[in-house]
């Protein structure tokens, strides 16, 4: 089982990434997928999750209206599209995918706001 996220990196405030979360080892279309992320000393928080068919999504509500989620299941990736980005956005982001059964969690990538 793997979970590669890409996507991460350096921009300025105001500024968009697109994360990419590739899967691979387990039947993708199965699982739902979410999006956390972790800030230096804080804990853990979910960004967004999405049914495993795509036909629903959740947000927090802090990041309702900025971030989208979606997946394409024919190629095995769930997408985090950041916008309108914010310094108190910093955090190595995370994927999940999860079912009546088993988690699994990617490695993260970082995502830093900063001018």
């Amino acid at each position: 089982v793997q979970l590669v996220e890409s996507g991460g990196g350096l921009v300025q405030p105001g500024g968009s990434l697109r994360l990419s979360c590739a899967a691979s080892g387990f039947t993708f279309s199965g699982y739902a997928m979410s999006g956390y992320r972790q800030a230096p000393g804080k804990e853990r928080e979910l960004v967004a999750g999405i049914s495993n068919t795509g036909g629903s999504a959740n947000y927090s509500d802090s990041m309702k209206g900025r971030f989208t989620i979606s997946r394409d299941n024919d190629k095995n990736t769930v997408y985090l599209q950041l916008n309108s980005l914010k310094p108190e956005d910093t955090a190595v982001y995370y994927c999940s995918a999860r079912n009546s059964f088993f988690r699994y969690w990617g490695q993260g990538t970082q995502v830093t706001v900063s001018s």
